[in-house]
């Protein structure tokens, strides 16, 4: 039988597959958080403050092109209760019970979320090689959905970017170096270990809310080699203020998206997005225990989640 499918590009390159963590691994880099390195993260909480670092999630937040959210309520209860053999003058019993209930349609790719490791892929490969034509059912996937990820928590460090450069907010396009990442630990006094996560603050943020335009049309962010830095570190997860992860326009404008692309399929490093950083950075907190529970949805490329900075 004639092989009709497209030619493996990724075959002709260096293959990334199996995974350090093995070839049915599904968890990625969150393997590197371990028990004893939680334990240290939780030492780190002494003055009980925690910060949200989520943005509001409406249909009127900055999106990638051809991402939507809508969200729906639904007040039919209010009326069908009435109607019920058990219903009282104005709701369900003598209590006269009611409720509201909303329905949401839309992508978890969108707002503050965690990127599970089936969302991008090299041609048609995904982390630990495995092909879409192979795990893509009708729901999402059968491998690598954001219910496979554990919950994570880890200790955090924040990267303030913005105060490295001297400025508010770093522009569209703008690269950051494994020597900016440097500086900022230096000046905190800090190291980065393996199971970290590694968070970059760029000042963009500053337009969520206010420039919606101007926020999704561009944005700062980590280069290739600072790529290849956070890999070399084993951190578990990553994320900034901005809408994807690492500079737009690219660094090479042959090469879109490829800094969260290597380190989602390559080093199954996760990335969280949209991330809301203003608090810390403004505060000068670069070091804190990080907790983001995500929801379980089976086979999703994402999932909405609140991250928690606790110290």
């Amino acid at each position: 039988m004639t092989d009709t499918r497209l030619p493996d590009t990724a075959a002709a390159t260096d293959r990334w597959w199996p995974s350090r963590y093995g070839p049915d691994d599904q968890a990625g880099a969150l393997n590197e958080i371990t028990p004893e390195g939680l334990l240290q993260a939780v030492g780190l909480v002494r003055r009980g403050r925690v910060y949200d670092l989520a943005h509001v999630l409406h249909q009127d937040i900055p999106a990638f092109p051809g991402r939507t959210f809508r969200q729906y309520l639904t007040t039919n209860a209010h009326h069908t209760n009435r109607r019920r053999p058990d219903a009282g003058p104005e709701g369900l019993g003598r209590n006269n019970a009611n409720w509201i209930v909303e329905q949401l349609v839309g992508t978890q790719q969108m707002g503050t979320h965690l990127d599970g490791l089936n969302h991008l892929q090299v041609g048609d490969r995904t982390y630990n090689g495995h092909r879409l034509a192979d795990i893509v059912e009708d729901y999402g996937t059968n491998r690598l959905g954001v219910d496979t990820l554990p919950q994570i928590v880890t200790r955090g460090l924040l990267l303030d970017m913005a105060a490295v450069r001297g400025t508010d907010r770093l522009g569209p396009g703008e690269v950051v170096t494994p020597a900016d990442a440097e500086a900022a630990l230096g000046a905190a006094g800090l190291a980065v270990r393996p199971g970290d996560a590694v968070l970059f603050h760029t000042g963009w943020g500053r337009l969520w809310g206010v420039d919606n335009t101007a926020y999704a049309a561009g944005e700062p962010g980590p280069g290739v080699a600072l790529g290849g830095w956070l890999a070399d570190h084993r951190v578990a997860l990553t994320g900034c203020d901005t809408w994807s992860f690492g500079a737009y326009p690219p660094e090479d404008p042959a090469e879109p998206f490829v800094v969260p692309q290597t380190l989602n399929t390559h080093h199954g490093i996760v990335v969280a997005e949209n991330l809301r950083l203003e608090e810390l950075a403004r505060d000068q907190v670069a070091e804190f225990l990080l907790v983001i529970s995500h929801a379980k949805l089976r086979g999703a490329t994402g999932a909405w989640v609140a991250p928690l900075a606790i110290v």
